[in-house]
């Protein structure tokens, strides 16, 4: 029997950095009402704040569900308001290296200056994140930038080379995340494990990138039950099969 589902946030539960619909927060809510939900991806509280958790219905049972940003390098809970459990961040020598590999990687490997939209590199404490088009970026120009993840796989290589201490991903569409050696999401399913007190056992991830290479595999190779989705529709018909399997 399983006590809690998880999911990864772009492209499973939301378009890439869009709020969730409202066919998918009252499918959430009611998945709350009977297990426990974690949401986990590569984003800060903010990205959670606004996609997930301030589009669900008022009923939601708000103490069932985990949020867990930054890779699982955050988690947060809800008692009488949102609060961190914890987070494990960079200290400032480790910020500065990074941030120079940031500046120096892209001319390295041919990345042209293009039109962005917002900031480039973002600061989220426990992980730093590239987006080549901007963190802003609409949704049309981030599909287009990489379909194929040459330009990723390439700064990405060129990052690991000049970080080789730490932990080097490719993210969403258009991004690279940076954490400490090891943190992926298999890592922040063990801490929400450590946390929650609910076995691995007795947890199902779904994730949109549950393939080799992709960000969400590790939870795969982690010996956890997954179900691989291809999209935000896709999820939501799952979700509808897992309620009537779960429901008295």
């Amino acid at each position: 029997m399983k006590r809690l589902i998880a999911f990864d946030l772009d492209g499973t539960l939301a378009e890439s950095k869009q709020p969730i619909d409202q066919e998918t927060a009252e499918l959430l809510a009611k998945l709350l009402d009977l297990v426990g939900v974690a949401v986990i991806s590569g984003g800060d509280w903010p990205q959670f704040e606004a996609q997930v958790v301030s589009r669900l219905p008022i009923r939601a049972d708000l103490r069932q569900l985990f949020i867990m940003p930054t890779t699982g390098t955050k988690l947060y809970r809800f008692t009488d308001a949102w609060k961190p459990v914890y987070a494990d961040v960079f200290d400032p020598d480790e910020r500065r290296r990074i941030l120079q590999a940031f500046e120096l990687a892209p001319r390295e490997v041919g990345l042209p200056d293009e039109r962005t939209w917002g900031e480039r590199i973002e600061d989220r404490g426990s992980q730093i994140t590239f987006s080549g088009l901007g963190q802003e970026a609409p949704l049309d120009a981030k599909k287009a930038w990489d379909p194929d993840f040459a330009k990723r796989k390439a700064l990405q290589a060129a990052l690991r080379s000049r970080l080789p201490e730490l932990s080097v991903n490719v993210g969403g569409s258009t991004s690279i995340d940076i954490t400490r050696q090891g943190i992926d999401k298999a890592y922040g399913m063990r801490r929400l494990a450590e946390e929650s007190g609910i076995p691995q056992s007795a947890m199902l991830f779904m994730g949109d990138a549950i393939y080799p290479g992709g960000n969400d595999d590790p939870v795969r190779t982690a010996g956890i039950d997954v179900i691989p989705v291809r999209d935000v529709a896709e999820t939501r018909t799952v979700m509808m099969a897992i309620l009537a399997c779960l429901k008295p």
